[in-house]
This record gives C-alpha cells, structure tokens and sequence, in this order.
C-alpha cells in the first residue's frame, strides 16, 4: 500500500493530544505544544521528530527512504520519502515521532522546575 500524506494525517490524529498544525507553510502535527512531524517543502517527504543515534541508525538501515540535508544536521529531525515508507511500518514511525515531542517536552519542563 502506498502512504500518502492523507495516511499520515490519519495515523498522527488517532495519537493523544495531536493537533494539526502548518509548519513552515507546510502541514504539521504537535502534542502539547511540540512539532512532532510535518510534510516537508519537497512534497514528497515528511520530516519526523527523533534523536540523533536513533536518526543514524534508521539512515544507515535504510538509506533510500530516510535521509537528512545539512539544514537538519544539528538538530533531532530526520527526512522520510513518502514513496518509500513501508505502510506496516507507518504507526511505528508516527508513534516514535509523538514519544520525542513528549520526551522533550517533560525534559524542558524539569528543567524550569529546578
């Protein structure tokens, strides 16, 4: 099956607390405030919320679907190609996307807590 951005859009808001959103012009999804994914200016990809080690690993398992340019270098995002992503692994890859954004979000609120 083929994913298209309207099966993304559907996996990201069946996540708690997921609201649609534009990013950049774009398309996006946030849970409690944190961009979490969104449909990349290419239209042909998404860029997904993960840390860096995680973003290495999917790159070097799978270099034709995942990838990133120098822009996202520094920071925890990586770059999926729609026509590549394999529909079973869909609900993973959103899921890992949403548990990033709320990871984050605790850190940043322990953070001010202290």
């Amino acid at each position: 099956m083929l994913v298209t951005f309207e099966t993304v859009r559907k996996t990201a808001l069946s996540l708690d607390n997921v609201k649609e959103c534009k990013s950049y012009g774009t398309p996006g999804f946030k849970v409690g405030g944190s961009l979490f994914l969104r449909f990349h200016q290419d239209g042909e990809s998404l860029v997904v919320r993960t840390d860096i080690e995680r973003r290495a690993e999917m790159m070097a398992a799978d270099p034709s679907t995942y990838y990133i340019t120098d822009h996202y270098l520094n920071y925890p995002w990586i770059l999926a190609r729609l026509s590549r992503i394999n529909a079973d692994a869909l609900p993973g890859l959103v899921w890992m996307a949403w548990q990033e954004a709320r990871a984050s979000k605790a850190q940043s609120r322990s953070r001010t807590a202290h």
